[in-house]
């Protein structure tokens, strides 16, 4: 366990260092530590190093985990893809949503938000490669569904998440991650600023902070090599 958190030491090191080279002010930047497939052991080492907030994509793993660190004071994201028949766990149980690509699930998650908890923080996840294997919406979809989200209480839109395809260089890394803050910037208004940014993982957490990454999704840089197992 105290290799998790030398990894944590060393991920949060380059978190500040990216962030120092653009400018950006200490704190900027968040770290989201990708506990996907990683057993409570794990999340509880974090924990004790200091890290709260933790990705989680496969519901049902997730929520035994939930119920096994109730006691802790974890911050639990949910970052995998929806599904409708889903809608109402995550609504209770999580405090982020990084991946709302429909104003269906919106609508769900808005009315399966119990009322005692604060509103359900959200990213729209954008699909800026327009690949139809990947989730997210285009682009251009954007301004109808933040405008259809502003209509829902029980939910607080915070921003955008992008998952762009691997690239080789520090530029290449940084042209998606761009599109996104520009994209953005149009959608923001002094109402609604959309401040979070949700981009960036273990190897390209750089390239993101570059181009204003508020937080950033690392797994594999803090828990090792990943498991892989089928969404459940």
């Amino acid at each position: 366990m105290n290799a998790i958190r030398a990894r944590l030491d060393t991920v949060n090191r380059r978190i500040r260092d990216a962030a120092a080279r653009c400018g950006r002010p200490a704190g900027a930047v968040q770290l989201l530590a990708v506990s996907k497939t990683r057993p409570p052991e794990d999340i509880r080492a974090a924990l004790a190093a200091g890290q709260l907030r933790f990705g989680e994509s496969y519901l049902q793993e997730a929520l035994e985990k939930i119920r096994a660190l109730r006691a802790s004071q974890a911050q639990w994201h949910f970052i995998g893809r929806i599904q409708g028949n889903k809608t109402r766990a995550i609504a209770e149980h999580f405090d982020w949503v990084h991946s709302l690509c429909s104003i269906r699930h919106a609508q769900r998650l808005n009315d399966q938000r119990p009322d005692e908890l604060p509103p359900l923080n959200l990213c729209l996840q954008i699909n800026l490669s327009g690949e139809d294997t990947k989730a997210g919406i285009a682009p251009e979809e954007a301004f109808e569904l933040v405008a259809r989200l502003r209509e829902l209480p029980r939910l607080n839109l915070c921003g955008l998440m992008t998952l762009p395809a691997p690239a080789e260089t520090l530029e290449q890394q940084r042209l998606p991650f761009r599109r996104l803050r520009e994209l953005r910037d149009r959608l923001a208004t002094p109402a609604l600023p959309l401040a979070t940014l949700s981009m960036g993982m273990s190897g390209d957490l750089e390239a993101a902070i570059a181009e204003g990454a508020t937080i950033v999704r690392i797994g594999t840089a803090i828990f090792g090599p990943r498991t892989k197992v089928s969404s459940r």
